[in-house]
């Protein structure tokens, strides 16, 4: 059937009227006296919320809505202590839309006015329950949250579970007694641990690597109070380990009369593995990655690495042989090959090195020893110094409690000390030593305090014969913000076809500083202030420079972004932009 032109405009605008009446709700609900969580459960609690949408509603049901808003606005104020609300609520019809009105009047809060946490039996004295016996969630004279007294519940027996007092229970008489009318509470919170389980026959399913290789990985042995988190990082380091594509720790029944968990452990075997990222950041430009591992090369558990980065201003190709030793999560003992050229601000350095090392852990302290042998050129534009050095030294870097071998996205202490002298065959003499620091603290649940620093010093004879890769530069996205990539050096006149400039070329010392303070925002975003000082120089007594700035931040699961605007202080340098596109490989 055709439709006349002259129909077909009145036509659609009657039928976009019906579907926009259609569309659009008949029920408006105002609600005041009460704000924040506890507003937003009443609007969740509500049946007449539900009926929003809804075209279509008559008195009667309208009515029915309305008789239910007394008890369900009181039962959403009871889980914030507010026992004893008075709701005032009206409805009325205005053309063919309800308006439901709501006045509360919350009342006195229940606070609570006794709090006993108590730990019987076996483990009474099981520092494993301290956290839950020092919580500051619920407190005496606190304000009854009925949401914070069922999360310190739930700490309590998942402490009990994580450490091997499967048969725990929580005494029913007198948990939680409110009295309305005084508005006050009572707690009491009663766990009985029972016994102590402890991990039983262990039952391990590969043949990937060595069976004495294996049980180096795991984190407990038969015998051992049983524990969840163990369980858990032992999956880890062996998902860690590269050696395997699945891993599963399965806990199997408890067994009441032994008082043990058996525990059965299956691996399916890696392969190679290729690894390709990307990002950009104003120092580096354009930056990318590619690698390749061959995770097993033998049933000993050596594996082979070689990665190529490579950005504006540096391009590097490392290869790696690891052996695993002691702990083989932790530990190892590597050979390592590189060959990188690098800008620093107006040197070009080359290097090719070979470094056998040795990982070791002690405690929360991993440790590196390596004796490297360098082949390294410097050039500043009019003459290119080549350098061979033996170069041995040692790091030693804090890692958080449960480390097991991952990258570290910051260090909390970091020491590199190095050196190199005539004697062990090397064309220069020097020592050197690099510390750095980073911390954060949380303000609150919102705000966060970023403090970080590093501190360089060489000792030399001679430093126009220390190689350009082991100068100190400052400046840029991690480090003096304001200033250009490696930009505050000292100056040295060099002289090219007869013309004489200052050029930087590194410095004997360093200092950086940067304090930073980050509110969290909704979507993943947050916003900075810092405040960062720092410069390379020749001697102790040579000015630092400042700067200050703006940033935001946005963190999401695979990458962070970072947008600084930071402005010199120190020098009449004009706003600067450090922009960090960061993959998280």
């Amino acid at each position: 059937m055709r439709i006349s032109h002259l129909l077909q405009r009145p036509l659609l605008a009657a039928l976009l009227t019906l579907c926009a009446t259609g569309a659009s709700a008949n029920i408006k609900v105002s609600i005041e006296g009460i704000e924040g969580d506890a507003r937003a459960n009443i609007e969740a609690r509500l049946s007449v919320e539900r009926y929003r949408d809804r075209d279509d509603l008559d008195e009667d049901t309208a009515r029915r809505l309305f008789n239910r808003i007394d008890g369900e606005v009181k039962d959403a104020l009871r889980p914030f202590g507010y026992y004893e609300p008075v709701v005032k609520s009206d409805f009325h019809a205005e053309g063919k839309v309800w308006h439901f009105d709501i006045q509360i009047e919350p009342g006195i809060p229940v606070r609570i006015r006794e709090l006993n946490i108590r730990i019987e039996g076996p483990g009474a004295d099981d520092a494993a329950f301290d956290p839950v016996r020092k919580q500051t969630l619920i407190r005496s004279g606190m304000v009854l949250h009925h949401s914070d007294y069922e999360k310190v519940k739930g700490e309590l027996t998942r402490a009990a579970e994580a450490n091997g007092y499967l048969a725990a229970r929580l005494e029913d008489k007198d948990r939680m007694v409110v009295d309305a009318t005084e508005h006050t509470a009572r707690i009491n919170l009663l766990l009985d641990t029972g016994p102590r389980y402890s991990f039983g026959h262990i039952e391990i399913e590969q043949d990937i690597i060595r069976p004495r290789l294996m049980q180096r990985f795991l984190r407990f042995r038969e015998g051992d109070p049983y524990s969840s988190s163990e369980l858990l990082r032992t999956r880890f380091a062996l998902d860690d380990s590269l050696y395997f594509s699945t891993v599963d720790v399965e806990p199997g029944t408890p067994d009441d009369r032994t008082l043990t968990v058996p525990i059965r452990i299956t691996a399916t075997r890696s392969r190679w593995q290729l690894a390709l990222g990307g990002g950009y950041g104003t120092d580096t430009q354009l930056r990318g990655t590619l690698g390749w591992t061959d995770t097993r090369l033998n049933d000993r558990g050596h594996r082979l690495r070689f990665e190529l980065k490579a950005s504006a201003s540096t391009r590097r190709l490392d290869a790696r042989y690891d052996i695993p030793i002691g702990d083989p999560a932790l530990e190892r003992f590597s050979v390592e090959a590189i060959n990188r050229f690098e800008e620093l601000s107006d040197l070009d350095t080359n290097e090719s090195t070979l470094r056998p090392s040795i990982t070791r852990m002690y405690g929360r302290w991993q440790t590196v020893s390596s004796l490297s042998v360098t082949h390294t050129s410097t050039d500043d534009g009019a003459s290119r110094v080549s350098s061979t050095l033996l170069v041995p030294g040692i790091v030693m870097a804090s890692v958080p409690e449960g480390f097991l071998g991952e990258s570290l996205f910051s260090r909390g202490f970091y020491a590199e000390l190095i050196g190199s002298h005539s004697a062990l065959g090397s064309d220069a003499d020097f020592l050197r030593l690099d510390l750095q620091m980073e911390r954060s603290f949380d303000l609150d649940y919102r705000w966060h305090l970023l403090l970080r620093g590093e501190i360089g010093a060489s000792l030399v004879s001679d430093f126009s014969d220390v190689p350009g890769i082991y100068r100190f530069f400052a400046g840029g996205d991690r480090s003096v913000r304001g200033f250009a990539y490696n930009s505050l050096s000292p100056e040295e006149p060099v002289t090219s076809g007869g013309v004489t400039e200052l050029r930087k070329t590194g410095g004997r010392h360093l200092i950086v500083g940067s304090a930073e303070i980050v509110r969290d925002l909704p979507l993943n975003l947050g916003v900075a202030t810092f405040f960062d000082f720092g410069n390379a120089f020749n001697n102790f007594k040579d000015p630092l420079e400042y700067a200050v700035g703006v940033g935001v931040r946005y963190r999401l699961p695979v990458v962070s972004i970072g947008l600084d605007v930071a402005k010199p202080l120190s020098t009449g340098g004009d706003m600067r932009l450090h922009l960090n596109i960061t993959p998280k490989l």
